[in-house]
């Protein structure tokens, strides 16, 4: 009797799938690093029993949040305010191009369009006024630099 083949498929980027010790050697940092940045709320790895495991998109975003810290010379509480004022790639000028595929981005932003506090539709709808006023924002931009060079 013939055996039914399995399609594999690629595994999502999101699935925690590295222990702390592999995530740590995948980025060259020592496991202890990676536990003060979730200290800090920085990140936030999934916990499978005592275990903390992480997806290919908190590799990515803790790559990021290192070149913030040691490239850039943010730190630490620096960059945790930043980020809850602008979107990730706002703080690290990521092109359009480039954050709007980036399955690690962060956006902890707090609207800066008016709402009512405590009412979860509104802020929705404002981070959304936010989202458009920043696209519109970085057109402009786009063009002059076109048009300038």
């Amino acid at each position: 009797m013939a055996r039914k083949k399995h399609e594999i498929q690629p595994m999502r980027p999101d699935v925690p799938v590295y222990p702390i010790g592999v995530a740590a050697r995948l980025l060259g940092v020592h496991p202890r690093t990676l536990r003060i940045y979730e200290n800090e709320g920085l990140i936030h790895p999934a916990h499978v029993g005592s275990r903390r495991m992480f997806s290919d998109n908190d590799i990515k975003l803790i790559g990021c949040l290192r070149s913030f810290i040691h490239d850039d010379g943010v730190s630490i509480p620096g960059l945790k305010k930043l980020l809850n004022l602008v979107p990730c790639w706002e703080v690290s000028s990521c092109p359009a191009d480039v954050h709007e595929h980036c399955e690690a981005r962060i956006d902890k932003a707090v609207p800066k369009t008016l709402h009512k506090v405590g009412d979860d539709v509104a802020a929705r709808e404002a981070k959304e006024a936010d989202k458009e006023r920043r696209r519109k924002k970085t057109a402009v931009q786009r063009k002059k630099r076109q048009s300038s060079g």
